[in-house]
């Protein structure tokens, strides 16, 4: 486990790339100035400062571990969650859920076993069976085919999980056909439109759309998969109601249990970067963020620095996400830049999603959706600008330590977590006023103007309805009345204003009440994401923070990155129009 210290470096042989770098010289006295203390040359950054993490080891100046809290009680913890475990089956076998108390007192063992035993003696018959196994059907093909017959078994893999299924009412199979027509479609497009065909890497592109698949099958096609992302979202849900004690000490029961934005939503955010902070003093959240990081970095053959923000957006957000490779911004390669941008353009922070979640959208479209993101955005990108020079972290997922923002324990941490809460609340509020304002301000004049041209009605979102239009047919959306119609302007509304106008919409307007349910949760994939004008400003900005020289690449890119990203969102609608089953079953009871 990583310490503050340390950091986590799977390596594999860096990729031979297409042409030479574009600033090798640049780049050369980088790779000396920060690996030159890691003679592995991995890219490792480290400090000396003292500080615990979430195990209770302290690493001092030497760089030794010192048991702490954690270690010297792991026979303890073992026990009480053996049994918890047996007690919770004794109990409640019947009527509660037997897969979520496993999986937690199963994760809890493995991981205090894996301290004492490393991990990679566990991996050796894994590595023995994969290497007999796939490896060797693999040298069975001859490479030329390769990657044509790994398309092919991806494509079979989609057809089977996709049509072998019972049809339902709002899930027929010809819904299905028009959900893949429209994902390949994305995919012709992104290929036709790439910075250099030649260059695309079809096993990144392959993997990350299987796997987007195989997340989709999980939690929309089995009753395993449902129960872990309910049991995930109950979780967040919780600081909602968690938040709403603070409110009624700062005001009464009464108005905490008003469905206010103001006195529902923002202080369920403040709460939640507030113990985000926490976690990520503690190394908790680095933990997470880490074995997503390797998973990806090790399956789609990305660099380091693009696993690790891929694997964070979902987390933390756009702009945080890319602080955490600060060190290794300023020589990311073209390509590079336009993943980062593109991970925090396709997906939503966990900050918001708290908001969402109170204003009743369905959470195991929101999580699940955000889960899927990290593969998709890593192939459309990849799709849409390939690597093309020498990649920094080419070779291992490295996660520095940034002692700029150190607090000095974990009340420090939560302090200031609670005033970066209040700033994204106060941001938000006065985003979110300031683009209805002017929403409504433009709607004015549009309406105004068509009043001449005896066109009734004449708003920014009709037009953008009929413009998107065939976008949000492709994504197999109903058919049924004006389905089709109305999930294009939400669309519209959420890449012109935002994602928060667009949901707002979907859950109070009335012109969106009569959506079906398989019209309404596909809308709620397809918004999804922070692909928006104004995030546009917001991502330029933090990048151009973090390396002020490579502003130019960043403004260059930041568009293509911003389609990549709505893209990358939209292909996961197609993909849950493609699986789902019941749609009604994933909505919440009272939409």
């Amino acid at each position: 486990m990583a310490t503050p210290h340390d950091t986590i470096s799977y390596s594999r042989p860096a990729s031979t790339h297409l042409n030479s770098p574009l600033y090798t010289d640049e780049k050369q006295g980088a790779i000396a100035g920060i690996a030159g203390n890691n003679s592995s040359g991995t890219g490792s950054l480290e400090d000396t400062k003292d500080r615990k993490d979430f195990e209770g080891q302290i690493a001092g100046d030497d760089g030794e571990k010192k048991i702490g809290w954690y270690r010297k009680y792991h026979g303890g913890h073992i026990i009480r969650a053996v049994l918890w475990w047996i007690a919770s089956l004794c109990l409640h076998r019947h009527d509660k859920n037997w897969v979520i108390p496993f999986l937690l007192w199963l994760s809890i063992f493995i991981r205090i076993v894996t301290y004492y035993v490393p991990a990679r003696l566990v991996m050796i018959p894994l590595r023995f069976v994969w290497k007999y196994s796939a490896v060797r059907i693999m040298k069975m093909v001859p490479e030329k085919m390769r990657i044509p017959a790994a398309a092919f078994l991806v494509f079979a893999i989609y057809m089977v999980g996709s049509f072998a299924s019972a049809e339902h009412p709002q899930n027929t199979r010809a819904d299905r056909a028009i959900s893949c027509l429209g994902l390949l479609i994305f995919i012709f497009v992104l290929w036709a439109t790439s910075h250099k065909r030649s260059a695309i890497k079809w096993h990144t592109v392959i993997v990350g759309m299987l796997t987007q698949f195989i997340i989709a099958l999980f939690v929309l096609r089995t009753g395993v998969g449902y129960d872990v992302f309910n049991f995930i979202s109950l979780l967040p849900r919780s600081l909602l109601s968690f938040a709403k004690s603070g409110v009624a000490f700062l005001t009464n029961q009464t108005v905490a249990q008003q469905g206010m934005f103001f006195f529902s939503v923002l202080p369920a955010i403040v709460f939640f970067v507030s113990l985000v902070q926490l976690l990520y003093y503690y190394r908790i959240l680095h933990w997470f963020v880490e074995k997503f990081a390797v998973f990806f970095f090790w399956s789609m053959k990305v660099s380091g620095a693009e696993a690790v923000v891929a694997a964070a957006s979902p987390f933390i957000g756009m702009g945080e996400s890319a602080m955490l490779i600060k060190p290794f911004v300023p020589h990311l390669t073209m390509a590079e830049i336009h993943q980062v941008m593109c991970s925090g353009f396709a997906t939503i922070a966990g900050s918001v999603l708290v908001a969402y979640l109170g204003m009743n959208i369905s959470p195991q479209a929101l999580i699940s959706s955000c889960v899927m993101s990290i593969p998709a955005s890593l192939a459309v990108s990849k799709l849409r600008y390939p690597e093309t020079e020498e990649s920094l972290t080419a070779g291992n997922v490295t996660i520095p330590h940034d002692d700029t923002e150190t607090s000095a324990n974990g009340l420090h941490a939560f302090a200031n977590g609670t005033w970066l809460g209040l700033k994204i609340a106060a941001m938000i509020l006065g985003t979110q006023m300031c683009i209805i304002a002017f929403i409504a301000l433009i709607d004015g004049l549009l309406t105004w103007w068509g009043n001449y041209l005896n066109i009734d009605h004449f708003t920014l979102e009709m037009i953008l309805g009929y413009l998107l239009y065939p976008v949000s047919f492709l994504l197999g959306v109903s058919r049924t009345g004006d389905d089709i119609y109305r999930v294009a302007q939400l669309i519209g509304i959420k890449l012109v204003a935002n994602e928060f106008v667009a949901y707002t919409a979907l859950q109070n307007d009335a012109a969106y009440a009569l959506l079906t349910d398989r019209s309404r949760l596909i809308a709620t994939y397809a918004l999804c994401g922070f692909a928006n004008l104004g995030s546009l400003g917001i991502q330029i900005g933090v990048l151009q923070q973090v390396a002020p020289g490579r502003g130019g690449d960043v403004s260059r890119l930041a568009v293509s990155a911003l389609l990549s990203g709505a893209l990358s969102t939209l292909t996961s609608a197609s993909v849950a129009g493609m699986v789902l089953q019941d749609p009604g079953s994933l909505l919440p009871s009272n939409v």
